[in-house]
């Protein structure tokens, strides 16, 4: 019986990692589309229960929106679709008015793209969050002899 759940789970882990895997593929094409028109702006809003929220704006030279995409689910089915209403509008004018109909998600992914363009704009880098992983395997410092 212990055998059976044993292959269970590695069965399920497996399935969740082919699609995990193409999920990450097709997030990857999307991207690659939009950055073809021009410069990416990404932003995100995980969810610990809910869904997560991830935002991608293509933007020209001067920060006009040429195309925006989000992708939003708790699921490895979760899809890249088009955003609607951003186009034509620039990326660092982005009012309150603009956020009509849009959920509060989304509202908040948009709210990082907006502050990580703005970090890396101006020269500066992103901090990464630590993940729960971070906390349980935490990473060796490195050892400088001089």
């Amino acid at each position: 019986m212990v055998v059976y759940l044993i292959i269970l789970i590695g069965a399920a882990w497996l399935v969740q990692s082919i699609f995990g895997f193409i999920q990450i593929k097709h997030f990857n094409k999307r991207y690659a589309e939009m950055r073809s028109l021009g410069r990416v702006a990404i932003g995100k809003k995980t969810g610990a229960f809910r869904a997560g929220t991830v935002v991608m704006f293509a933007i020209d030279k001067r920060n006009k929106i040429i195309k925006a995409a989000k992708m939003q689910g708790v699921t490895v089915f979760s899809r890249v679709r088009d955003l609607k209403g951003f186009e034509g509008k620039y990326l660092l004018k982005i009012s309150e008015e603009d956020f009509k109909g849009i959920d509060k998600l989304t509202k908040l992914a948009i709210a990082d793209a907006l502050r990580s363009y703005d970090i890396i704009s101006k020269g500066g880098e992103l901090t990464v969050k630590k993940g729960w992983i971070d906390y349980l395997i935490p990473k060796k410092k490195e050892i400088r002899r001089g």
